[in-house]
């Protein structure tokens, strides 16, 4: 029983970490209806630029600020060059030109920063803690804290702000919003640069636990899962989610991965999201689509 608690334990942080990266898709998917194929390069573009300028010296804040800043400026500068000519496009259009900026994104960072891999230290020991002789990593349980802040944050802006109250409806009718004085452009601009934020914090946990290398970028194919299961269009699904997926790969690498020979961790999830297509296709808390004849 204590090493089954620690393998779920453990697959439940791991499964926040999924998190991170999902939220932003469901950001923008919720603003605009876009897929943001490029969130992964974002989360790569953040660590890469934090730990590249704490290698050339830059203290810690103050390269945590710039990057900040280049996420925010780079979010709105992806909105209004990619993003704003392509309104009213068909969403393949809109797909395949954040496919194609995510390979641009990496391009500038590998101009900017090289093609080194990097190790990140935020300052975070990855020491085991004991809870009633269950050990669990400190770093997972921070990542964990971040993560719950985070989303905490985003939730009360969806819900307790003019702006969320403004993202809502461009989400439900963007016409309707327009006619009732919303500017659509405003708002995307805005989701855009919060993605920006959700992708640095992302990038520097990521980069932290595995290491800042262009693999990174990758990290979006273990959102993707997490997409379908929590549904494209809530942020606290995307945590049931990821938590839901963490656990379930983590407990069949180890209780079935010695009957099908191991090596199940990395597709596992995708069966399970497999599944919930076939079953429930919006997900555990997507908007079901009302069509009416």
């Amino acid at each position: 029983m204590q090493f089954f608690l620690e393998v779920l334990i453990g697959g439940l942080l791991a499964g926040i970490m999924y998190s991170m990266v999902a939220i932003g898709f469901v950001l923008i998917f919720k603003a605009s209806g876009v897929f943001n194929f490029a969130q992964g390069s974002l989360v790569l573009f953040a660590a890469l630029t934090y730990v590249s300028l704490v290698e050339r010296e830059v203290p810690a804040w103050l390269a945590l600020l710039v990057t900040l800043l280049a996420m925010l400026a780079l979010g709105v500068l992806i909105e209004r060059v990619v993003l704003r000519p392509l309104v009213n496009r068909p969403p393949m259009t809109l797909f395949m030109a954040t496919l194609g900026l995510s390979f641009i994104v990496e391009g500038v960072s590998q101009i900017l920063w090289g093609a080194q891999v990097h190790g990140l230290e935020l300052g975070i020991s990855d020491q085991p803690l004991e809870f009633a002789q269950v050990f669990v990593s400190s770093f997972d349980l921070f990542a964990a804290a971040t993560a719950a802040a985070l989303v905490a944050g985003l939730s009360v802006l969806v819900t307790r702000t003019r702006l969320g109250i403004a993202l809502r409806a461009v989400a439900d009718d963007p016409v309707a919003a327009m006619s009732l004085g919303i500017s659509l452009p405003r708002v995307w601009s805005i989701v855009w640069a919060i993605s920006g934020v959700v992708a640095l914090v992302a990038g520097l946990l990521w980069g932290a636990r595995v290491g800042v290398q262009f693999s990174l970028s990758l990290v979006v194919l273990k959102a993707l899962p997490v997409l379908i299961i929590g549904g494209f269009t809530s942020v606290a699904g995307t945590i049931v989610a990821g938590l839901l997926v963490g656990a379930s790969e983590k407990l069949a690498e180890v209780y079935l991965g010695p009957v099908l020979q191991g090596g199940i961790e990395g597709w596992f999830p995708y069966v399970l999201a497999l599944a919930f297509l076939l079953v429930r296709p919006t997900g555990l808390f997507g908007d079901a689509v009302v069509e009416r004849a």
